[in-house]
């Protein structure tokens, strides 16, 4: 007999991808599924998976990851996103883990989709992710967005991929930078980081080089161009927000 996991999601309007991640599900003892107020069939969905359900208020991702982990029945949880499912090489390695695994947690990669296209290549593959652990020796970091799994022992890594389908044109996509983007620059700016006129025109380029040229992005096509670009793009307004914010403290 293998470990015993809990899946566990988050969500909100998750309706248009929630089936195909409940699916992938089915090998899991139980899924938990924390919802912070969907107004589509989410919730009607879910139940009928048979998902425990539970309402809450939005904390930010890393609380809100947290606390689903916490509402789980077992200690080995399985962290997934509403719009991700896992590959079947995935889910026979999880299946076949032993009962009481050596490793505190897993990781592996997570396979993105992108203008139509699954990325293998730059920023988009293997973008490694850690999402099934030990709540008794890890657990979600405070952060209210780019949140990540701090582990306290050994992190063994698993070879099949975690598969993301967003559905989202391009325009929904930038949105969603720009909301990131405002979170990283005052996190940045809380924490007391400084930036300067260099990092704000270094981060982009250097960022161009290591994912499309060192890390062959470009081997995906059009669709890995624009990925890199929109995300040289996301750092250059992420420091330019943190530049804003440090002239208006100045002002005051």
């Amino acid at each position: 007999m293998g470990v015993s996991i809990s899946a566990v999601l988050i969500t909100k309007n998750a309706a248009h991808s929630l089936k195909a991640c409940l699916d992938s599900c089915r090998f899991a003892d139980e899924v938990v599924l924390v919802d912070s107020g969907s107004s589509d069939d989410t919730v009607a969905i879910a139940n009928a998976y048979g998902a425990k359900v539970i309402h809450q208020d939005w904390l930010g991702f890393g609380p809100q990851k947290q606390f689903a982990v916490s509402e789980a029945r077992n200690d080995w949880v399985l962290c997934l996103d509403a719009d991700e499912w896992l590959s079947d090489t995935l889910i026979k390695e999880i299946k076949d883990l032993p009962e009481n695994p050596q490793a505190s947690a897993y990781r592996f990669p997570r396979c993105n989709r992108f203008m139509g296209r699954f990325l293998r290549h730059g920023e988009g593959y293997p973008d490694m992710s850690l999402r099934l652990f030990d709540r008794r020796r890890a657990r979600w970091s405070d952060h209210q967005v780019h949140e990540y799994v701090i582990a306290d022992g050994p992190v063994g890594t698993l070879a099949g991929d975690l598969m993301h389908e967003s559905g989202e044109d391009v325009s929904v996509y930038l949105a969603k930078q720009n909301r990131y983007t405002d979170l990283q620059a005052e996190a940045l700016f809380a924490a007391g980081k400084k930036v300067g006129a260099g990092k704000l025109v270094l981060s982009p380029l250097l960022r161009f080089f290591k994912f499309y040229l060192v890390r062959q992005g470009f081997r995906d096509g059009l669709p890995g161009l624009v990925h890199i670009v929109i995300g040289c793009f996301n750092s250059f307004v992420k420091y330019a927000k943190l530049l804003e914010r440090q002239r208006l403290e100045k002002k005051a």
